[in-house]
């Protein structure tokens, strides 16, 4: 089967993944082997294969948006049933028995197995994941709309669980790429008004077509205090302009895997008056779950931008510089993929 593999780490504009033909991997017990119709492209994915994130396996296929359709099952596997189409995310296994996965909060377990870090993942024409970590995709989304669920929104649901934005509310989003713009669907399904700070001025036309109030520059005072924000945007020097933002009793909620350093934060001014400056680490499958249903009823809409497999370096390459709105997703099989019915 083909495969981009990452060999060494490097700047995405070096185009560091190859492209090459490896086994296609069999499933061993408690697994599923997914034939992998799409897998849509992180900023997670650059800060494995810039080595933002120590490395921890060599050579790694990358991918953990993944949608696809189960094509065999390892022993003791009965559901998924071969035929399904499911998603992987990016956290596909946990010890099961640490402090963290005995209290209900797996996603911080002291041992997990992460998809395309730890294991490989989609950017390939197949994969294996444990099968209890795989999640049905309802019908309501085609595999290139679904495939960005599976961690932008996944991880942006429970970013704006911790932000604790109510209905009525003033919701800030600073940064807005794939995940973003999934959130800002569900805040104002949820009844929030939505203000929008990014750099890129494309992203900020697109927040204000989606609903947002007032869309400014990526370290502008919104118009209004808010009662909540989430940063997405992995640049440490916006938490204190965010954190300057929010009303008394509000919390940032800060939702990326790896950001650059926080600058001096003024307790006066940016932290006093019970503000909660908060991290998000990676989901509960009760989050991805909750997450699919709520999008699927509103229904979310998610904007992708295709690539060929092969041209994995190009899509990583093209997030980076923030090229296109929404989420860019690669197509990782021959034939066509299932299309979305609202389109």
């Amino acid at each position: 089967m083909r495969a981009m593999v990452l060999h060494a780490s490097g700047a995405v504009d070096s185009h560091p993944l190859v492209l090459e033909d490896v086994p296609v991997p069999e499933p061993g017990p408690g697994e599923i082997r997914v034939r992998v119709h799409v897998c849509a492209v992180c900023r997670t994915d650059i800060h494995i294969v810039e080595e933002d994130l120590p490395p921890v396996a060599r050579p790694i296929i990358p991918g953990h948006q993944i949608v696809g359709t189960v094509e065999a099952l390892g022993a003791g596997v009965t559901s998924p049933a071969v035929g399904a189409r499911v998603g992987v995310a990016w956290l596909q296994g946990t010890c099961g028995a640490c402090r963290f996965c005995t209290s209900g909060r797996e996603n911080l377990c002291e041992r997990p197995v992460f998809t395309g870090y730890h294991a490989h993942g989609g950017y390939a024409e197949r994969v294996t994941a444990p099968a209890r970590w795989a999640y049905e995709i309802p019908d309501a989304f085609g595999d290139e709309e679904a495939a960005p669920l599976l961690c932008a929104g996944i991880i942006g649901y429970r970013a704006l669980r911790l932000s604790g934005a109510q209905p009525g509310q003033r919701l800030g989003l600073y940064g807005f790429g794939a995940s973003a713009h999934i959130v800002i669907q569900l805040a104002i399904a949820r009844g929030c008004e939505v203000h929008v700070a990014s750099l890129k001025e494309n992203h900020r036309r697109l927040a204000l077509e989606l609903g947002a109030v007032w869309a400014g520059a990526a370290d502008a005072m919104p118009p209004e205090l808010l009662h909540a924000a989430i940063l997405f945007a992995p640049a440490g020097e916006l938490v204190p302009p965010a954190l300057r933002a929010l009303d008394r009793g509000g919390t940032l909620a800060c939702a990326g895997i790896h950001m650059s350093p926080i600058p001096r934060i003024d307790y006066d001014t940016e932290l006093f008056g019970e503000r909660v400056l908060r991290s998000v680490t990676a989901n509960t499958r009760a989050d991805g779950e909750a997450f699919l249903r709520e999008a699927a009823a509103i229904p979310v809409r998610t904007r992708t931008t295709p690539y060929a497999l092969a041209d994995a370096n190009r899509a990583l390459a093209d997030l980076k510089a923030g090229r296109f709105d929404g989420a860019a997703v690669l197509r990782c099989r021959g034939d066509p993929a299932r299309p979305s019915p609202h389109r």
